[in-house]
């Protein structure tokens, strides 16, 4: 993922698209960023997990942007979002979303409300980085209850 991330840095410069060029770096640097502070290479998973807070940071600025109706900032941070979603895995359509929570459903089989932290913990490793996880943690509540 990092030598990905790397190689399409090379191509961004050498096509001289600006805008790519800038989210990249931006993404190279927070990688850097939590390398330096976890003191090991992260692994692919962890290069997800980075690029994911990269696009809830940037989905939670375009709300405040729409909030102060500048089109032009929302515009912007959304062909962001679409640059660093390339790097995502293919994301998990609603009926596959829905197939997995059943299942985890049943394999958990949670009670009441306060089980959802169980389910969570079954569920997050199926789907990291392959969906919204404030989508899923929302469609996790209507279910349980």
């Amino acid at each position: 993922m990092r030598n990905q991330i790397l190689e399409d840095l090379k191509t961004a410069m050498k096509n001289q698209d600006k805008e790519r060029l800038s989210v990249i770096r931006m993404v190279k640097g927070a990688i850097q960023m939590t390398e330096l502070n976890k003191k090991h290479e992260l692994t692919d998973d962890e290069v997800i997990d980075v690029i994911t807070k990269e696009i809830k940071s940037r989905k939670d600025s375009i709300n405040e942007f729409q909030k102060g109706g500048r089109k032009d900032l929302v515009d912007k941070t959304q062909a962001e979002i679409d640059i660093l979603s390339e790097y995502l895995p293919e994301q998990l359509t609603l009926e596959e979303l829905n197939k997995i929570i059943d299942e985890v459903f049943a394999k958990v089989n949670p009670t009441s409300s306060k089980e959802m932290g169980k389910v969570m913990k079954e569920l997050t490793p199926n789907i990291k980085g392959k969906a919204d996880m404030g989508l899923v943690s929302k469609m996790v509540k209507e279910k349980i209850q």
